[in-house]
């Protein structure tokens, strides 16, 4: 079986700003390991003497920074970007409290403020970026005005660029590492909200989509309804009539024309009534059993015996508040499906946890690669006749609403599978567990 395309309910938004915090989190977190593991080195290893208490105390600032951070995140909604902002801001004051007491610009390490300022640059606004930049400037302004030289042991005081030069190369591959290691996943994590922006715009346009059709659907609906109770009443009057009613012929055909008109006014009075809201104005209570039948019924009317199969394996039946907008673009798939295989469809109707789950097969020619690509989309049709392709794109936004999805596939014995996934709970009647 083809792939099958699945259109999502509610298209993941992208909180990209939670996920850069976690990545600062991540990276302070690094910092604060290696600036112990490099105070241990140049104290244990190569003797040289460090002010412990005003470094140990920055690396204290910055575990208490990352627990604000991540209380921060617990919160449950959006960073900002003067969260993010403040973050980078404490980070520049902890290097250069760090550096101040290690000798000042004379530390290798000060080159680390690049790294900052180029993580500023990605994740804030350029107003903020710039004042990343003018504070690490700050910072190394202050650097210049006294700060507390290194005392180096004999082997390194002969030598000092020597040990300059071995700290630059440590620092270089430190910075080179990390601008790999996290600026590419910033650089996804914004892909990513552009993506999730990008699809909220489409849904967007979607939806006005949607209601300019149900305004002028519902206009229709209003227009023909005088005509279709007019046909109605001559159906009737031509039944009465004497030279009729001893037709048999002509009187089955009145009642096959009063079947459809009937049907037509059931159609307009549905889109009357769901038109604006997912779930209509006047919601009926039955149960999930009934309301599929009810569908199958109503698609084997005037079709041949056995080209309508109804494969119950719900499982235990469960009251539900009947949608009539969910009612009709169900129908509509079957209407489609009819179309294309007259001569067999099948209804499968389960349960997979808390969804619904109801598949419609055919014996059809099946979906293009190009239908399924365009899945969801208004006006994709393969029946070529203006104004198609809406019944599977209203079955989306319908199913988008009520929080569940859709998926279409190509079937190995040839045709094409319409998946429906509806969460019960949404439909579900007061008081009925799901």
């Amino acid at each position: 079986m083809n792939r099958p395309t699945i259109l999502p309910t509610a298209p993941a938004e992208a909180s990209a700003g939670r996920r850069n915090m976690a990545l600062l989190i991540q990276l302070r977190w690094l910092a604060v390991g290696g600036q112990l593991a490099t105070i241990g080195v140049v104290t244990g290893l190569m003797d040289i003497r460090l002010p412990l208490a005003p470094l140990i105390a920055a690396v204290a600032m910055l575990i208490a920074i990352n627990f604000a951070s991540l209380a921060l995140l617990r919160r449950g909604r959006a960073v900002t970007n003067a969260e993010l902002t403040a973050a980078l801001l404490f980070d520049v004051a902890a290097l250069a409290w760090q550096l101040h007491h290690s000798g000042g610009l004379a530390n290798p390490f000060a080159s680390l403020f690049l790294l900052q300022v180029v993580i500023g640059a990605i994740l804030l606004t350029p107003r903020s970026s710039w004042g990343i930049v003018v504070a690490t400037l700050i910072a190394i302004g202050v650097l210049t005005a006294d700060p507390t030289p290194l005392v180096l042991p004999a082997p390194y005081a002969d030598d000092p660029m020597g040990l300059y030069l071995k700290g630059s190369l440590v620092c270089f591959l430190l910075i080179a590492v990390l601008l790999v290691a996290f600026v590419t996943r910033i650089s996804r994590n914004l892909r990513d909200r552009d993506a999730a922006l990008a699809a909220s715009r489409q849904r967007a346009a979607e939806e006005d989509h949607i209601v300019r059709m149900g305004l002028l659907a519902s206009g229709a609906a209003h227009e023909l309804g005088t005509p279709l109770s007019t046909l109605s009443v001559l159906i009737g009057d031509w039944k009465a009539a004497p030279a009729i009613v001893r037709n048999s012929e002509l009187q089955d055909d009145l009642a096959d024309m009063d079947a459809a008109v009937r049907r037509c006014k059931a159609i307009v009075s549905g889109i009357l009534m769901s038109a604006g809201e997912a779930r209509g104005e006047a919601p009926q209570l039955t149960s999930m059993r009934n309301f599929l039948t009810a569908l199958v019924e109503e698609s084997r009317a005037g079709r041949m015996p056995g080209t309508v199969v109804f494969n119950d394996l719900f499982g235990p039946d469960i009251a539900i508040v009947s949608d009539p907008a969910l009612r009709q673009v169900i129908g509509n798939v079957l209407d489609n499906a009819s179309e294309v295989s007259p001569e067999w469809i099948a209804v499968t109707a389960s349960r997979d946890g808390g969804m619904a789950v109801i598949e419609i097969s055919d014996q059809g020619p099946g979906f293009s690669d190009e239908m399924i690509d365009r899945f969801g989309q208004p006006y994709s049709s393969t029946k070529g006749r203006p104004g198609g392709g809406l019944g599977l794109f209203l079955l989306v936004n319908v199913l988008r609403k009520l929080g569940g999805s859709a998926s279409v596939s190509n079937r190995d014995s040839g045709g094409a599978m319409v998946r429906i996934m509806l969460p019960i709970a949404s439909v579900a009647a007061e008081g009925e567990p799901a």
